[in-house]
């Protein structure tokens, strides 16, 4: 998977680039149940591929602490604290959850005197009413659907070092933005934010959102394996929709499953994919780092942006 202007590393070679090797912080329990549904991760995976990413994002962090330091010297300032923003992205059924939960726990247990917050772009999604009214139903999770501008505002309030920056909070069980209800990034010294749109362009803008994040990580998979992901956690998904009336899956449910399943691929087909193709894939070669899948969601490459 030739990409230009990244080092490519094998399982192995990447492995051995590693100094320091960690103590175990994290058991096998933890790990599944902090993985996102029929996701597959494991402690090999946090030996050697986590934990030599943890090392390079401390090299990053070092180096953007000192600068900071040395231009509050320079102009004579004691400018305010702006945390370090990690950027996680990658298609929709890929794992960028897993890898996020899974840095902040590893982080906040290996640099415990350092706060560390976690974050999805999902709640800068308009909501399901908004987007019926400007007919963008069809389009959620393209760029249009999202109110970048809000998202914008966030980050330059939360990069000038703003308490309580709220956002709004956004429900996988009902798929919409909940009303009236926000949560608050409150000065850590990381933020991790997830979403398939961290690296984009907002409309009508001309600075890309990576010049916020001080490091950024794209998981990457050939289009077949991630179809394969999303059909399959929709057929979960379905599955505990049977015994769930409340569920937004039960509509699917009364369906019945062929027909249902036949959505679910339409969805990817006619939504998912296009959007992968024309607005997500596009960006990862802004990524600092390129976490590459293949089968059973085992990372079999590790690509490393050189400028």
């Amino acid at each position: 998977m030739p990409i230009k202007n990244y080092h490519a590393f094998s399982r192995a070679d990447w492995q051995d680039l590693i100094e320091y090797h960690f103590e175990e912080i994290i058991s096998e329990d933890e790990l599944q149940e902090l993985k996102a549904l029929n996701d597959s991760i494991s402690l090999q995976d946090v030996r050697e591929i986590y934990y030599p990413l943890i090392e390079l994002l401390q090299i990053h962090w070092n180096n953007r602490r000192d600068l900071h330091q040395k231009q509050n010297q320079f102009l004579q300032t004691n400018q305010h604290k702006s945390p370090f923003i990690i950027g996680i992205s990658g298609s929709v059924a890929v794992g960028k959850s897993t890898t996020a939960r899974l840095l902040r726990i590893l982080i906040d247990r290996l640099f415990p005197k350092l706060s560390v917050q976690l974050m999805t772009t999902d709640g800068f999604l308009y909501s399901n009413e908004d987007l019926k009214r400007q007919n963008l139903t069809e389009q959620k999770g393209f760029p249009e659907s999202y109110d970048m501008q809000k998202f914008y505002e966030f980050l330059l309030q939360v990069r000038q070092g703003q308490s309580n920056v709220k956002y709004p909070v956004y429900s996988h069980s009902i798929y919409d933005i909940v009303k009236d209800e926000y949560e608050v990034v409150n000065c850590p010294d990381i933020l991790i934010i997830e979403g398939i749109n961290i690296l984009q362009l907002p409309p009508n803008s001309d600075i890309f959102l990576t010049a916020f994040f001080d490091f950024s990580i794209y998981l990457d998979a050939d289009e077949d394996l991630i179809e394969s992901w999303f059909l399959k956690r929709f057929k979960t998904l379905f599955d505990y929709a049977k015994t769930d009336s409340t569920n937004f899956y039960a509509k699917f449910v009364e369906m019945g499953e062929e027909k249902a399943y036949q959505v679910a691929k339409d969805v990817w087909k006619n939504i998912n994919l296009v959007n992968l193709r024309e607005y997500i894939a596009p960006t990862k070669s802004r990524a600092n780092v390129i976490l590459h899948k293949g089968k059973y969601h085992v990372i079999d490459q590790v690509l490393l942006r050189k400028y």
